[in-house]
């Protein structure tokens, strides 16, 4: 029996249904590691995340320098492309490490570093710390969670649009016009408390600012080269973020409470590892969102056993995830079945069956 039309407002029917099931603030299913090893796994650091934010940030200036230096000859095209996708890529795992806290020992470098990577991805650092907040509380559960980057049936037109941010600047732009306007959207009062809503609608205000004083360089200079180093590369650098972003959830079960089932744990190279923060052991860090991004590949280790098997490549994921949503676009409700190991403990068997017509073809 088909499952209803999914809404996934945070204020339609689904967002009730939730809450009446029980699907909302759940208890979830957590592999069982010993307390002494967790806790040394959880020990947070300063070096690891000063060394890769100035290598990071570093990194940037030097290719920034470089492309205005050639500018605006075709020989700074590759350079903006690097810079582009250190500022429209890599900020986006800076943003989410450093929003749980997690990446530095000491508060004011995770507070400063995502204040700086909250800028480059557009994301009012107010509205998307709750908003995560309750991506980890209910992750995939539909009318819960605000940060569902692919719905059923999938829009795939969309999904192409956003490897150049398209999509997701022009979202940016209207909830910060909204924002800096003095209002929050129905949705983002569901999850913003009230006493922290004039704080994001200052923020925004500072940031269109920034953004107006841009535009005004632009305009005097007779240039596009400040959209280049502000906000452009939040277009021209997104495919990164994006390509690995969808691996995260894409394809897999909605609704579920194990995040086994859920989130995908795919092998990437070292370029995307550093560019991405580890963020591709993405089922470790919904089980465990408190152990720093540094240690998620011990972690990985020590719970692979409990797991489904990683996806070997990006190329593999991919491979799996495609063929999925092609699938619902006919089947709402297919989903990719992530297979435990005989090593694994099971976990509320119902939902790792799928009915006939709505298996992954073999």
């Amino acid at each position: 029996m088909a499952a209803a039309e999914r809404d996934y407002s945070l204020v339609g029917p689904n967002a009730k249904r939730a809450v009446e099931t029980g699907l909302a603030s759940a208890e979830w299913y957590h592999t069982d590691v010993p307390r002494k090893e967790m806790k040394a796994l959880m020990k947070r650091s300063d070096g690891p995340a000063i060394r890769d934010t100035v290598l990071w940030l570093g990194s940037m200036i030097v290719l920034a320098g470089i492309a205005v230096y050639l500018f605006p000859s075709a020989w700074s095209v590759p350079f903006f492309l690097a810079y582009g996708v250190l500022y429209g890529s890599a900020a986006d795992s800076r943003w989410h490490e450093c929003g749980h806290g997690t990446a530095f020992k000491t508060r004011w470098m995770n507070d400063a570093v995502y204040q700086i990577a909250s800028f480059m991805m557009m994301r009012n650092p107010v509205t998307w710390r709750w908003s995560h907040a309750r991506h980890h509380t209910d992750t995939i559960i539909v009318g819960r969670d605000p940060e569902i980057a692919v719905m059923r049936p999938p829009d795939l037109a969309r999904l192409a649009l956003n490897f150049f941010g398209i999509i997701d600047v022009w979202h940016a732009a209207v909830d910060l016009a909204r924002n800096a306007s003095g209002r929050l959207s129905p949705e983002e009062a569901t999850f913003i408390p009230e006493q922290e809503q004039p704080r994001a609608i200052r923020i925004a205000r500072i940031w269109v600012a920034i953004y107006a004083a841009t535009g005004l360089a632009a305009i005097a200079t007779g240039s596009i080269l400040p959209f280049l180093l502000i906000g452009g590369p939040r277009l021209y650098g997104a495919w990164h973020h994006v390509m690995t972003g969808l691996l995260q959830h894409g394809g897999l079960a909605d609704d579920v409470t194990d995040h086994r089932l859920n989130s995908r744990t795919v092998y990437m190279n070292p370029i995307s590892r550093f560019i991405y923060w580890n963020m591709n052991y993405h089922v470790e860090h919904h089980m465990f969102p408190m152990v720093p991004y540094h240690a998620l590949p011990q972690l990985h280790e020590l719970i692979k056993h409990d797991l489904p098997a990683p996806n070997r490549s990006i190329l593999d994921g991919y491979r799996e995830m495609v063929p999925a949503f092609l699938r619902q676009l006919r089947y709402e409700d297919h989903y990719v079945v992530r297979a435990l190991p005989a090593t694994a403990k099971p976990y509320r068997a119902e939902f790792h069956e799928v009915e006939p017509d709505l298996a992954p073809a073999q």
